[in-house]
């Protein structure tokens, strides 16, 4: 990368950022742990319930499609609303429906609790990602971003592991309910700290904050590097949850992981993914996200083929799934860098509701395709997992180039240097030039 086009040189964020910043991964910790939670609670409900091991992947799916439908409308409408009221709505509806899912009685039950909270769970994750990117500067996105998304990693290091307990102790719809608890304190003190968000409403003219939806939404997918930020995160998506939701089942089942110490597998994952979050925000800012999003890549392909096709009886299962949690959360944080530089502040919440959408229905899709390829074994072990493994890694292949496309087309144009201007000025008054 020549000097010319280099990133700027970090700076630290501003304490108003820092607020809003650590706002609002409160509110996203919440939102991944109620979607993270129930996939390592999987062969517990589904015992309880009567579930196939199988078919786990359906109740994560269910989640996720449901948020992708809410995003799709929630890109046509949430830019025409204050963000904080907006945020507000959307966790009261997360926070209602995750209590619900903690009252199922069967599949039927526990799959409609689930498309209800992802109804609410997608608006919810857009307007607090766009409520961040409108607060930071361009040039500390990378620091904000980081920090943010460590609340997938702390999900995983307290969160899950918690919940994992409270399932031993209390049985599995507890942490349903505790889950919900703890969204109505984040809510609470989010609506309490944030200040009214407003500023989108009148970063463009008149006419522009008046203009139709669907014509709003019709401009933004007329561009390429929208295409292109949507095509990225689809397979992001798509590779990581076709293993997200079969990794609790995978590792009892077939890697004779004992529960007891199944929380041990997120707790050291999330540690590790926690730190290496943070790193890599300040290096996405120092480097570009298209470096970052390769060197995950390699890495969780590798962690892949490692686990579920060339694994071994002496190969530690903490040695190896933490650092696929580790390469997810690296990767989570330059897309996110990338994808902010994308859509003007007037339209923000309608893209990232977009983003939102494609995240979901292609983590639905990734959910569902694994399901369909895999089987239980009469004994409980899951089959046909090497080839699960197989189409994830080869949809992973090509999210470094679509990263790269990325940066490249949102890559701010390089002014003229002092120098040129003066030289051109001087060679058009002698008649030179033009």
């Amino acid at each position: 990368m020549s000097l010319a086009t280099r990133p700027a040189a970090p700076t630290a964020l501003t304490p108003d950022e820092r607020r809003i910043t650590l706002v609002i991964a409160a509110v996203q910790f919440i939102n991944i742990l109620d979607f993270m939670m129930v996939m390592p609670l999987g062969p517990d409900f589904a015992r309880a319930l009567g579930i196939p091991a199988a078919h786990i992947g359906y109740i994560g799916g269910s989640y996720t499609a449901a948020a992708a439908v809410a995003g799709l409308i929630g890109s046509m409408l949430l830019d025409r609303f204050d963000r904080r009221r907006a945020l507000a709505v959307a966790m009261a509806g997360l926070i209602v429906s995750t209590a619900l899912g903690g009252l199922a009685w069967d599949f039927p039950s526990l799959l409609a609790a689930r498309v209800l909270a992802g109804l609410f769970g997608g608006p919810a994750v857009a307007v607090a990602i766009a409520t961040l990117t409108d607060q930071v500067a361009p040039q500390r996105r990378g620091q904000a971003m980081g920090a943010v998304m460590s609340a997938f990693s702390l999900s995983a290091i307290a969160g899950v592991p918690v919940g994992l307990e409270l399932a031993l102790y209390g049985g599995w719809r507890l942490p349903f309910f505790a889950v919900a608890f703890a969204g109505l304190v984040v809510a609470v003190a989010a609506i309490a700290i944030l200040p009214p968000q407003r500023g989108h409403l009148t970063a463009g003219t008149g006419a522009e904050v008046k203009t139709g939806a669907w014509v709003r939404m019709t401009a933004l997918l007329s561009r390429r590097k929208v295409w292109l930020a949507y095509a990225t995160v689809a397979l992001v998506q798509v590779q990581q949850f076709m293993i997200v939701p079969n990794i609790a089942a995978y590792v009892q089942g077939n890697l004779g992981f004992p529960r007891d110490h199944l929380s041990l597998v997120y707790m050291t994952g999330g540690a590790l993914s926690f730190f290496a979050s943070r790193w890599a925000g300040r290096l996405v800012d120092r480097h570009g996200s298209s470096a970052i999003t390769f060197a995950a890549t390699v890495g969780l392909s590798v962690v892949i083929f490692t686990a579920f096709i060339g694994y071994r009886p002496w190969m530690p299962v903490l040695g190896l799934f933490p650092f696929f949690m580790t390469f997810v959360g690296v990767r989570m944080v330059a897309n996110g860098a990338a994808f902010s530089r994308v859509p003007d502040p007037q339209e923000r919440a309608g893209f990232m509701a977009l983003v939102s959408a494609v995240q979901h229905l292609s983590s639905a899709f990734g959910a569902f395709l694994s399901a369909e390829i895999l089987t239980n074994a009469p004994d409980g072990r899951l089959e046909h997992v090497s080839t699960m493994a197989t189409v994830s890694i080869a949809i992973g292949l090509a999210i470094p180039l679509l990263t790269l496309w990325l940066e490249r087309a949102t890559r701010p144009a390089v002014p003229p240097s002092p120098a040129t201007m003066i030289t051109d000025t001087v060679l058009d008054g002698a008649g030179q030039s033009r």
